[in-house]
């Protein structure tokens, strides 16, 4: 085995990592409860950049609104985490890396 040519594969791995982390951060997913009701625009950072609520549910009582809105982030939380998950396989080309495996190193 050749140190440099690993070393060039762990660049080359490491410049994959930082454009996927990259192209996340500008990545937006939209999350969504009470059919449409309430919507999470979340980037693939978790950073929510906007919430968007139809005029009827603001009629609604306080804990009800608050619920749909939990729901939408948890709904953008789980796509944003199927989404990176799927982004990572492309870049891994498909190894079953360990749970909790870090990268870059």
């Amino acid at each position: 085995m050749d140190i440099n040519n690993l070393m060039q594969q762990a660049q080359q791995m490491q410049e994959k990592m930082s454009a996927l982390q990259a192209e996340a951060a500008n990545h937006e997913i939209t999350g969504e409860s009470g059919a449409g009701m309430v919507e999470v625009f979340m980037t693939g950072r978790y950073d929510v950049r906007k919430v968007s609520l139809d005029q009827s549910v603001m009629n609604e009582d306080k804990g009800f609104l608050e619920d749909l809105l939990a729901a939408a982030v948890n709904d953008a939380v789980r796509k944003v985490e199927v989404h990176n998950k799927e982004a990572m396989k492309s870049m891994t080309g498909g190894m079953n890396l360990p749970a909790g495996f870090k990268m870059p190193f």
